[in-house]
């Protein structure tokens, strides 16, 4: 047996990976098979469009002409007139000036907070916010006051004490169940009396709330400097 010094490079990981499972943390793949039949609670496909008839004929057409994948960055060559047909229809559905499509909401959550916030900004994030945002926030290398879930009594607080630049963040103003508009009204109200951007990852309500399906927001009293960024 070779000495403690030439151990395997990872042997360190062994027992964090063991604490990990006696705290119940540890977490496994499940693939599931195609025309698994299960109702699906757990997943992002609330309507049930990923298999609909439309949707596959739509994706397969877009393969047939654009081939498989934008074979680039953004920035460089992978943006097609197919993606600017689809932001400019999707900007138009929602009601916004301008749209921009990402390929998933983490990538989407940490591009909008890195663009907004910087080492002079302040970030007051929700306790519940998505990995995401947490990430996000790091590598903004914003200043960041963690308030309590729902809490706007102390992020009203957070904002009229700072002395920086401050941008409000929230992931989870509303659950997926909820979804109250009211809240939402209530919370870019508070950044709109402290003259600040109130930034909303919300998603909720897409396609089947508000105007034509275009989901709940912006929600009506929203200040001009929302920004509402849907994953």
């Amino acid at each position: 047996m070779p000495p403690p010094d030439f151990a395997h490079p990872l042997a360190w990981l062994a027992p964090h990976a063991d604490a990990r499972r006696a705290a119940g943390l540890h977490r496994e793949l499940r693939p599931r098979p195609a025309g698994d039949r299960l109702l699906d609670l757990a997943g992002n496909d609330y309507l049930g469009l990923a298999t609909h008839p439309r949707v596959v004929e739509g994706a397969i057409e877009a393969v047939r002409t654009w081939g498989a994948g934008s074979t680039g960055s953004r920035l460089v060559t992978g943006t097609t007139a197919l993606h600017a047909e689809l932001e400019d229809e999707l900007a138009a559905f929602c009601g916004a000036e301008a749209a921009l499509v990402f390929s998933s909401g983490y990538t989407a959550n940490l591009a909008a907070v890195t663009a907004l916030a910087g080492p002079d900004t302040l970030v007051v994030s929700d306790a519940a916010n998505h990995a995401s945002l947490i990430d996000a926030c790091r590598l903004s290398r914003a200043q960041v006051a963690i308030v309590a879930h729902h809490d706007l009594a102390a992020v009203d607080a957070v904002l009229a004490a700072r002395t920086q630049r401050a941008r409000s963040s929230s992931r989870r103003a509303s659950t997926a169940s909820t979804a109250g508009t009211p809240r939402w009204v209530r919370c870019t109200r508070c950044a709109g009396r402290a003259g600040r951007c109130w930034s909303s990852t919300r998603r909720t309500g897409s396609a089947s709330r508000g105007r034509a399906g275009a989901g709940c927001w912006p929600a009506p009293g929203s200040p001009a400097r929302t920004t509402w960024s849907r994953p």
